[in-house]
């Protein structure tokens, strides 16, 4: 049998998963790591603490599977993206902790690029909005405060890399600092057009380009990691941020699939074929992943609190205990009885770009409940990827495609059953779960596989994709239409200053 190896840091947890060459689930191992919190808006992770935590899980994971590192064949990593971290090449020590893709303390620079008439030069290079989401005004941050770092970058001895990096860095023993496109595409700073780092951008944020990382296919033998890690030396093939990496393991290859990841956040991404669009609908424009040289884009909005709306309802309202208590509750009312949640704690992302927008509960009458409230936060999921997908098809069908006819799904939420029948009620079509919802560590594997010779085209990946679950729409429209119309007025009432 042919196995391989998927490493998916996340932004709560560390993940390895063993698939076999069908893409079955072999074994899996899972660890959580600190959030830290330094002050209100900002959000850190110890990245010595996420190498840690990814190593001992993909050590876990092969004793859980029986197998030793030479029966794997390669390596695929998928990771959270934007999160920032430098560190010093000699030492190979971070110079400060990771700024996660939550954080907001870039926004004053976000304001100032914005001011001075920067936002349409760094979209038509980098197809983004200008949003402290990304890595470059995280790691101008960086240079600005921590001890030493402007005189150390300006000497070449810092590296920079979103969270892959990192890891590759780790486990090749500091031999290779490289990224994939579809990390790269999302710092801000990387021309998705032609592949390339932007030096005017590099130039404008005072960046050196010594500190950045070579950017490969997504598909590609990035270096192998150290026997004594794993206990055989295994070549790291495959690297994709999670949500293309979703988008590649959802078998979405062609212009016009898309799919949605429920997770902390959710991320809904739309393939758009080889040529570069704009978005007019608040979308930004992203590198799918790419299995080859050629350039490869997807229209992408971002939800900032989707799944992370149940971890508020269970810790901060403590109305349930655990997670999976959610659906049972929001069940025992028929709705949420003209609730609405917008769960907007840290601003709104696509395609409102609110970076001032605040959480509101609207809509309460001495009738409501914790259950009104707890259906109406699950709802909440639903409606803000619906605004999403109602904005990509627009722009699909703007640059003369069609509009999106079902969306797949994946990510911890998705095994929610009301959410999803919700989701396709409120889009008006079929919402498709796969048999392995785990598709972002399964786009890692097969990007991996590919780039090795264990699957020899992307027609043999498709067949290897199988549906567990459509949910059709049950809603009628005018209803679904009424329902979004609702949504909006409540999103009116979060951002209203």
């Amino acid at each position: 049998m042919t196995y391989l190896l998927a490493l998916d840091q996340g932004t709560s947890s560390s993940r390895s998963i063993v698939f076999d060459r069908d893409g079955r689930i072999v074994a899996m191992a899972q660890r959580e790591f600190r959030q830290i919190y330094p002050q209100p808006g900002w959000v850190e992770h110890d990245p010595e603490e996420i190498w840690q935590s990814q190593l001992a899980t993909a050590q876990q994971a092969l004793a859980q599977a029986g197998l030793t590192a030479r029966d794997i064949r390669a390596i695929g990593i998928t990771n959270q993206r934007e999160t920032t971290v430098v560190w010093n090449r000699r030492t190979g020590q971070p110079i400060h902790n990771a700024i996660v893709w939550q954080d907001r303390r870039g926004e004053p620079l976000c304001a100032q690029l914005r001011a001075h008439g920067h936002a349409d030069q760094i979209r038509a290079s980098t197809g983004l909005v200008v949003d402290a989401y990304f890595s470059a005004t995280k790691i101008r941050w960086i240079l600005d405060h921590a001890s030493g770092a402007h005189i150390a970058a300006a000497q070449g001895e810092l590296a920079f890399g979103t969270i892959d990096s990192w890891l590759l860095w780790k486990l090749t023993g500091g031999r290779v600092h490289a990224t994939d496109v579809s990390n790269a595409s999302r710092t801000m700073l990387f021309d998705i057009r032609h592949n390339t780092w932007d030096h005017e951008l590099l130039k404008l944020l005072h960046v050196p380009d010594s500190l950045l990382p070579q950017v490969h296919p997504s598909a590609h033998v990035f270096g192998e990691c150290e026997a004594s890690l794993l206990g055989a030396a295994i070549p790291i093939a495959g690297i994709a941020g999670d949500q293309q990496s979703a988008l590649f393991g959802q078998a979405c290859f062609t212009a016009g699939l898309a799919k949605n990841t429920y997770g902390t956040g959710c991320f809904m991404l739309m393939h758009t074929g080889e040529k570069f669009q704009t978005s007019a609908n608040g979308l930004i424009t992203t590198s799918a992943a790419q299995p080859t040289a050629r350039p490869e884009f997807a229209f992408e909005g971002s939800v900032f609190i989707g799944g992370a709306v149940v971890q508020w309802l269970r810790d901060g309202l403590h109305a349930i205990k655990a997670s999976s208590e959610v659906q049972a509750l929001a069940e025992s009312v028929p709705d949420s009885g003209g609730v609405m949640v917008v769960p907007a704690f840290t601003g709104l992302g696509a395609p409102y770009w609110d970076a001032g927008a605040r959480g509101t509960i609207t809509g309460l009458t001495r009738g409501s409940t914790m259950a009104h409230i707890a259906r109406a936060a699950l709802e909440s999921i639903a409606f803000q990827s619906a605004a999403l997908l109602q904005a990509m098809s627009r722009d699909a069908q703007a640059a003369g495609g069609a509009a999106v006819s079902e969306l797949r799904v994946d990510g911890g939420a998705c095994v929610n059953d009301l959410l999803m029948q919700f989701q396709a009620d409120l889009l008006g079509i079929p919402v498709v779960r796969p048999q392995v919802v785990e598709t972002t560590a399964l786009g890692a594997a097969t990007l991996a596989g590919l780039a090795t010779g264990v699957y020899s085209s992307l027609d043999e990946l498709s067949a290897l994709w199988q549906v567990e679950r459509r949910f059709h729409p049950t809603l009628p429209r005018e209803r679904a239409a009424e329902l979004m119309a609702r949504w909006e007025h409540a999103v009116r009432q979060a951002t209203a200053a």
